[in-house]
């Protein structure tokens, strides 16, 4: 019930317009979030070839801290290696943050994102 529920949701929204509005509040999350001071975006692809996902680290606060700071404020994000260890001990960092959207998400959550990760930067440096 519940794949076959899923699949004709994607077929009705049809996969171009969930590109676009993927792509969307791709391109307006990295905007908001480069606007933050220490900001530090991993992975250089833009987001008309991007994955779903943005990995960043701010500053010298560690992702974990930085994590829980927006998990306190009801925005759900990931933290750590994400089956990467080697790949950031190559680069000497100690894991990253990573926000992952999709169709669903909205500008206005990014906006929520942002002042969630200047929250978390104003009480963490």
């Amino acid at each position: 019930i519940g794949l076959g529920a899923a699949i004709r949701y994607v077929q009705g929204l049809g996969l171009p317009a969930i590109r676009e509005v993927e792509e969307d509040v791709m391109e307006y999350a990295l905007e908001v979030l480069r606007d933050i001071d220490g900001f530090r975006l991993i992975g250089a692809a833009d987001a008309r070839h991007r994955a779903g996902v943005i990995s960043f680290l701010v500053g010298n606060i560690h992702p974990f801290d930085l994590g829980e700071i927006l998990d306190q404020q009801g925005i759900a994000v990931r933290t750590g290696h994400h089956c990467a260890q080697p790949i950031m001990d190559r680069y000497c960092i100690p894991g990253t943050v990573r926000a992952s959207l999709a169709v669903y998400n909205t500008r206005a959550e990014m906006d929520r994102l942002a002042a969630g990760v200047r929250k978390g930067v104003n009480l963490l440096q």
